[in-house]
């Protein structure tokens, strides 16, 4: 397929442009480069020997995105545009449902407008809140806590009603869990200035001796350790996820579904931190703060669904999680280092 790939810069962007190129889909990808690498669009193409265009653009910009699927003859979108930090939706609500819903609605109108029916939407298990019973299925009630969640959901139901007034559209919504790691490679990953909002940046800017300590926001939660569980998955495992969503709307179905991706196997930050002092070697020094709001307590997926109607099943192990991430935290604070002794020379 023809594919259009929004957040193509990011994190989980960049990682499914090289999954869809080694599938043999043909891809743009379009950023405003407010959180994706600039570089992104040059390591892909390093990474899968494949070049790769990346329009900058604000998904905000209704002419702007018009302007694009009027002449890019696009089969599907994968749209992973979008702020995704709780804590900082939790700070300026705002700016999530300007830079989340406010992308969505020109996309989606412009998708109408240009014939694209086929999507696949970045959606989170955020959107299921402090749920009451484990795991999670897609049937769990919906109830977020914090806006990045709201928002997620608010897109959910936007799609959902657009597949009732356009009976040819056929929407996918992957509601993933906690991605880590990287590429092996070492050229993409997660890599945040400063202090990191997600749990693996940040550990591993502490084992790189960036960050001095890593703040534990909770030791007193109703887990076996006291610290919260989550379900972390390998991005490539994400990025391949979303690859068979896509290939998956081939399958004669239409309408709205929403797919968990996960491992199904809930790990606590506190068994993060000693898989990731096994991986790096380092001691990783930590200090307990009170709890944040809109943490919820333990989550985990039940990836059932996900195995049965788009044939995907998460593959990494925890150990890979962390090595990957490592190597790229390594591998991003060496191009860093040259970059500045060439500057400085």
């Amino acid at each position: 397929m023809n594919v259009l790939v929004t957040g193509a810069a990011g994190y989980i962007g960049s990682h499914t442009v090289v999954e869809l190129l080694a599938a043999g889909h043909t891809v743009t990808g379009v950023d405003d480069f407010s959180l994706g690498k600039r570089c992104a669009a040059e390591r892909i193409s390093a990474v899968s020997g494949q070049a790769v265009r990346i329009v900058e653009l604000d998904l905000r910009s209704t002419p702007g995105v018009d302007a694009l699927l009027a002449v890019g003859n696009f089969d599907a979108i994968i749209h992973l545009a979008g702020r995704k930090f709780v804590g900082e939706s939790v700070d300026d609500p705002v700016l999530y449902f300007d830079r989340n819903i406010g992308t969505s609605i020109p996309l989606f109108r412009a998708a109408q407008q240009h014939g694209v029916r086929k999507i696949v939407f970045s959606s989170s298990c955020t959107v299921y809140g402090n749920p009451e019973h484990l795991p999670v299925t897609e049937e769990s009630p919906l109830a977020p806590v914090t806006p990045y969640g709201f928002t997620k959901l608010a897109i959910e139901q936007l799609l959902s009603d657009l597949c009732v007034s356009t009976p040819e559209l056929d929407v996918i919504a992957l509601r993933y869990f906690n991605p880590i790691g990287a590429h092996p490679s070492g050229l993409l990953g997660e890599y945040v200035d400063g202090k990191p909002n997600n749990l693996l940046p940040y550990i591993m800017k502490v084992a790189s001796g960036e960050l001095p300590y890593f703040s534990l926001f909770g030791d007193d939660y109703d887990t076996e350790d006291g610290s919260c569980v989550r379900d972390y998955v390998h991005v490539e495992d994400i990025a391949r996820g979303h690859v068979a969503a896509l290939e998956a709307l081939d399958d004669g179905r239409r309408g709205f579904r929403a797919i968990n991706l996960g491992t199904g196997t809930g790990r606590s930050v506190l068994e993060m931190l000693e898989a990731c002092r096994n991986a790096t070697q380092h001691h990783i020094p930590t200090q307990v703060h009170p709890r944040r709001d809109g943490d919820a307590k333990e989550i985990f997926a039940d990836p059932q669904r996900a195995a049965e109607e788009i044939g995907w099943k998460a593959e990494r192990t925890l150990k890979e999680m962390c090595q990957d991430h490592w190597h790229f935290t390594v591998s991003a604070t060496k191009r860093g280092r040259k970059k500045d002794e060439a500057i400085s020379n």
